[in-house]
């Protein structure tokens, strides 16, 4: 996956706060800062964010003993392998679909790296396939061609997508957004709003971490030294915090991942 820096888009909020006196830019804006800041303390695995990648070919051959098909799981595409068969006679090897350990016939896949959230549109040189149809998503990740049709052993990426020869598949990546996490980016957003936007008070961005212990008018509140929540990952937020305990309670900065040398990942333009 390429890198992304913050969430892609704000996150779905139901404010707690009473926002109708303030700039609705200064709403949508602190509403973003909330998102970021949720995003890179889960982990970073928070979408759905669109990408657009053209998958990279993947051999299925087990090259560490003779030439044949192996049962492997993963993608399944690649060149043409000469073998010598049963009966001693000379065949080239398609490597366009794998048999899986479950599979009794052979399954053309491609893997889009994930979570995989939904498929918006998978243009197979200039055709868009039809979803359900033409293919589908199997969890983690693979792309199954249906119908008895392969996706393509390559393609060409020197063409722009949508010509002859090419393969893009559009889909959004990231885990779902559900009720609790909606509350804890609207509480966080609240404070920050209450602190730091032009009107607000001493709260959010104007609240000194060092402050520990205070008396006004005969009440004396004394609280954590949030200084401490911050280096831990917390921001002194109840809803925010449990959330945070609840889906990254390893304080894990980004999402895990396995690299081999042998796997290829889909490539992704990034510019222009």
């Amino acid at each position: 996956m390429a890198l992304q820096v913050g969430a892609c888009d704000p996150w779905p909020v139901e404010l707690c706060c009473d926002v109708s006196d303030r700039d609705p830019a200064d709403v949508e804006r602190w509403t973003r800062v909330a998102s970021s800041l949720l995003w890179y303390l889960s982990g970073m695995r928070w979408g759905p964010c669109p990408v657009t990648v053209r998958p990279c070919s993947r051999s299925c051959l087990d090259t560490a003993g003779p030439i044949s098909f192996q049962a492997v799981s993963g993608a399944s595409t690649g060149g043409w392998v000469p073998y010598v068969g049963a009966d001693g006679v000379w065949r080239n090897a398609s490597l366009c679909g794998c048999k899986s350990s479950c599979s009794c016939s052979a399954l053309s896949e491609i893997y889009l790296p994930g979570p995989v959230y939904d498929v918006l549109e998978v243009n197979d040189g200039g055709t868009i396939l039809a979803p359900a149809l033409e293919y589908r998503v199997d969890a983690p990740g693979r792309l199954v061609r249906l119908g008895g049709q392969e996706w393509p052993t390559c393609q060409q990426m020197h063409e722009p997508p949508g010509t002859p020869g090419t393969l893009t598949v559009t889909y959004r990546w990231g885990l779902p957004l559900d009720a609790a996490a909606i509350a804890a980016v609207s509480e966080l957003t609240c404070h920050l709003l209450r602190g730091c936007s032009a009107n607000g008070g001493s709260c959010g961005c104007k609240a000194d971490p060092r402050v520990t212990r205070m008396t006004r008018q005969g009440v004396e509140i004394q609280r954590q030294d949030v200084s401490l929540l911050y280096a831990e990952g917390l921001t002194g937020l109840p809803l925010t915090d449990m959330w945070l305990m609840a889906v990254n309670p390893g304080r894990q900065r980004s999402p895990s991942r396995v690299y081999s040398p042998d796997f290829r990942r889909p490539r992704v333009t990034t510019w222009p």
